[in-house]
């Protein structure tokens, strides 16, 4: 048995616990919701509200219920995994930066009063992010190996991405499905290199 096999093994849970974990807390939130007297999603974001905005952090761990939250759950889990490829630290960052433009462009441009709870957005965020990564400034083997991988991701989930933006439903975000996939466009391009691929 290999002596680095062990700490190969922790460092693939370390990476791949962060999505998972994030996924768990959005289930106890959801069950407390139901079990306690009152509802969670007041403390969503209402757009327009600067008491509100708060809910930028909180809005994505919020639901409306049961049938909202398994509805993001698998996607989340897949493509949250997928950025957490790059590690803990990566999919934390991008999770903030996709929370906060897809939060705050969906308290700007909805209407005046309008509350939003889901993770949804960080869901077209881990997606864009998958996407635009393809064109990050990395040896030849890891783009190919990111184009394919975002070519699975948009066959799996590219035309109920494109339909959660342009062919909402009442009652349906496209602000936080589009500011989340914007945010997930910046993550990447902002994120394309790191500090120790530069040369002095």
């Amino acid at each position: 048995m290999s002596t680095s096999a062990a700490p190969q093994r922790t460092a693939a849970f370390a990476r791949f616990a962060s999505p998972v974990a994030l996924l768990a807390l959005m289930w106890v939130i959801q069950i407390a919701d139901a079990v306690l007297p009152g509802s969670f999603t007041g403390f969503g974001l209402r757009s327009w509200d600067f008491g509100s905005l708060f809910g930028i952090v909180l809005g994505p761990l919020l639901h409306s219920g049961w049938p909202h939250l398994i509805a993001n759950s698998l996607p989340l889990l897949v493509l949250g995994c997928l950025v957490a490829i790059e590690g803990a630290r990566r999919f934390w960052l991008v999770t903030l930066v996709v929370a906060f433009i897809g939060g705050a462009g969906t308290w700007l441009v909805n209407a005046p009063g309008t509350l939003t709870v889901g993770a949804s957005g960080l869901v077209f965020g881990y997606f864009a992010y998958v996407v635009v990564r393809v064109f990050s400034p990395r040896p030849i083997a890891h783009r190919i190996a990111y184009a394919l991988i975002a070519l699975i991701i948009i066959v799996l989930y590219g035309g109920s991405m494109l339909a959660g933006i342009v062919g909402v439903s009442t009652g349906i975000s496209w602000q936080a499905h589009l500011f989340g996939a914007l945010g997930g466009g910046v993550a990447a391009l902002a994120g394309a290199r790191r500090p120790r691929d530069r040369t002095t």
